[in-house]
This record gives C-alpha cells, structure tokens and sequence, in this order.
C-alpha cells in the first residue's frame, strides 16, 4: 500500500494527474475493468446544476427507510472526506478507504488518474464490498464524461440546467444540458426536474430512445398546507409531510427522487410509509441549513445564479425582523454579479471573505465586484473565521447571517459555528 494514512493518499492524488478536472471516461473506464467488481441490483444516478444533491440525499434517505442497504457518492465534501461516500447512511470509514485505494492502485498499473476519477472508483469499490442493493450516484461535474457515468443507470435524473462550469460544459445551456444529458440510457427512465427544459435534453433523449419524464408535464407535487401530495405519471402519494430539508425548491427536488423510485418499480417497491419516514430524517448540511439562535444562521453552498435565486426566494419566504448581513465566499470562475444581483433585494449588508485554493479571489476582488453588481456596505476580510466574526460585531437585534457561495466558504464556517455536516 503507497500510504498507510488516509491524508497521505488524499495529498497524493490531488498532485499526481497533470491537471486537475480531466473529463473522459477512458481512464476510469479501464481501470474499473481490471477490478471486476461487481456494484449493486440498481444504480439511481443523479446529475444537474443544482439540486442534485438533495435529490440523492432523498433517494437514500427514502431508500434506508424501506429496508434496502444504500451506497450514496456525493462530492464535494464540507468538512472531511469522507462525506462523499456513505454505506448504509454512515460516513465510510479511514480503513475501508485506504482498502479500496490500495484496490485501484494495484489495479491501475501505470493509468493516471484525477483526484475526482479516485474518489469515484473508492466508491465503487466500497460499495461492491459492502454488497449494497442500491448505489445512489450523484454526477460530480456535466455528466456525459463525468466519472460517475462510467456506470449504466437503472434510472437517471437531471435535476436542473443552469450556468456552470462554462470553461467545460459550453456557455450555453443548451450546450450544457446536452452534457447533463449524457447520463441517460437507451430504453431507460430518464426524469427532468426543471420546469423550463433546453430542447437538447428532449433531443438527446429521443435519439438514444430514453424515456423521458419532466416534472410539469409526466408528474408534480401539490402543496398543501400540511404537507404535499405526488402526482405520478403511474400513481399518487397523499398527505406527505414537508421534507426536513429547507428552502423553496424542496419540495421539486423530493418529487424528483419519487419520481425516479416510480420509474424503477417493481425492481424497487417503496411503502408511503417509507416515503414519509424518508422526508422527515434526510439529512443534508450546507443547504439552506438553519442554525437557531441570536443571530440566526443560514448557511447555504448557492454558488451560481440560478442557487443564488432559490436563496433569495426561501430567504423572501422567511423575513427576519432585521438586516440580513451576508457572509459571501465565491471561486474565481463563478459569475459573481449574476450570483449578487439575485440575491441584492434580500441582503443589507455584504461581507467578502478570503477562501483556499488556486481558484479562490482574493477578498478586495470580491468585495470590489460585489460592490459592481449594485450591492452597498461592502467590507473584505481576510479568511471565513473573520467574517463570521465581523457578521457578529455587525449583528444588531432581529438581524440574521448568511454564509453562502463556494463549498469551502460554507464548510468552515459549520465548524466555527459547531454545526453537523
């Protein structure tokens, strides 16, 4: 084995592929051959620009609930590494980690592999050993030469299509949803979450001969004011209570997961009361994730325009009695005035803050654009720690905080707050 600690393997890999993001499936495709692994009965994968986390976090939640053992690949991770993959709803271990790594580099000969590429195939393989019935798999960039679609899914969903990842999707989003769109097989479900959907997802559908479902039109919900009802394309599930999750967008991202557990019966039968029990104990941090108190904290990984938006509308759903101050740490290749005009409305007061890493803009930068976009009292601080500390110096009675934007901004600031992730 090359490392005998989990840091050892993860330092490594982030510094042994030339480049960082890579996509192609040649690599990863042949190193999972030489394994020959077998994974689970059924694969649910799950891909878009926002949303498909939740809508994973859903599927295993539910799932877990109606008996089946779950393997669940999420990326990218707030506080340790080894949130991005869970057995039966349990972090994976540092010993089950450094197993499966050991695995692929025994397997892979002289393949080089990215960072992501190694999480994916750890994935695989803790899930072939823990004999899984289901591997929930969210996609972690596109999803035609995402890692994630080296496996054939039983069911495939694109939650949404929005701005993101440019540089490798195309700045279009037609051009992306025609990569998110490449996680569908022939004669497979194929779900879409957005209510607004790009021609090329319904065309690259038709051509390979998926069977396409989009939420509006083949299933929806209807809110309640108890709760929620989904209407299916096959049945109905009544008197569903609210998902644990918070935020405005919830409730489509649930009727996604009900609608991709449709899509694959009987090979996956799923008792309402299954269903119920799902929504009340998913957990998911980072996403809209309320933390009580004087002030009262938000923290939210929005960290594109059309986040931003469903932000703005669940924080408009809950009016403080104050000033919302906004802790905002955003990457380098984000559309930050996009992501500050959605949210302008909601926010009194910005604070910038410094984040790690080769795509991070320094907090003068930030707060210089997000002054450009239209936002006033702007202050920069150096890193997440001061900014929650200046949020804190400029709370005044009834005033609420956001943390929201990059994974690396919101992932510091749960553990300074002492929040679960």
């Amino acid at each position: 084995m090359r490392f005998r600690e989990l840091a050892g393997w993860l330092a490594w890999q982030q510094a042994a592929h030339p480049v960082e993001v890579d996509p192609g499936l040649e690599r990863v495709g042949a190193v999972w051959r030489r394994m020959r692994l077998p994974l689970a009965a059924t694969v649910l994968t799950v891909g878009g620009t926002n949303g498909k986390g939740s809508a994973s976090a859903y599927l295993d939640s539910i799932l877990r609930a109606a008996g089946y053992e779950t393997g669940l690949f999420t990326s990218p991770h707030l506080a340790r590494y080894n949130e991005r993959i869970r057995v039966r709803g349990r972090e994976i271990e540092d010993q089950a980690l450094l197993a499966a790594f050991g695995e692929i580099d025994a397997a892979r000969g002289d393949v080089s592999l990215t960072f992501f590429e190694w999480n994916t195939l750890a994935a695989f393989v803790a899930f072939a050993r823990a004999r899984v019935d289901v591997a929930v798999l969210e996609v972690g960039m596109g999803g035609r030469l995402d890692a994630v679609n080296l496996l054939d899914a039983d069911a495939a969903a694109v939650v949404s299509v929005g701005l993101d990842h440019r540089e490798w999707l195309g700045s279009t989003v037609e051009a992306i949803g025609f990569e998110k769109a490449g996680i569908f097989r022939h004669g497979r479900p194929a779900i879409f979450g957005g209510r607004h959907m790009p021609r090329s997802i319904a065309a690259h559908a038709a051509a390979i001969g998926a069977r396409l479902r989009r939420i509006g039109t083949d299933f929806d919900y209807v809110e309640r004011a108890d709760g929620w009802d989904y209407v299916g394309f096959g049945s109905r599930r009544r008197e569903l209570p609210l998902p644990a999750l918070a935020g405005v967008s919830q409730l489509g991202n649930a009727a996604v997961a009900l609608a991709m557990l449709e899509s694959v019966e009987p090979a996956l039968l799923v008792p309402d009361e299954a269903v119920r029990t799902g929504l009340g104990s998913v957990r998911l941090a980072g996403r809209f994730q309320v933390i009580p108190g004087s002030p009262e904290w938000i923290l939210d990984v929005a960290h594109n325009a059309e986040a931003a938006a469903s932000l703005a509308a669940s924080l408009a759903a809950r009016p403080p009695a104050g000033r919302t101050i906004a802790v905002c740490g955003i990457l380098a290749d984000k559309d930050v005035e996009a992501i500050v005009a959605a949210l302008a409305p909601q926010v009194g007061r910005w604070i910038a803050v410094g984040l790690d890493g080769p795509r991070a803009l320094a907090p003068a930068e930030l707060a210089r654009r997000i002054g450009q976009a239209g936002a006033r009292f702007v202050v920069a601080v150096a890193n997440v720690e001061a900014g929650l500390a200046q949020a804190r110096v400029d709370c005044g009675p009834g005033d609420r905080v956001i943390v929201f934007g990059s994974f690396l901004a919101v992932g510091p600031a749960l553990a300074a707050l002492g929040a679960d992730s």
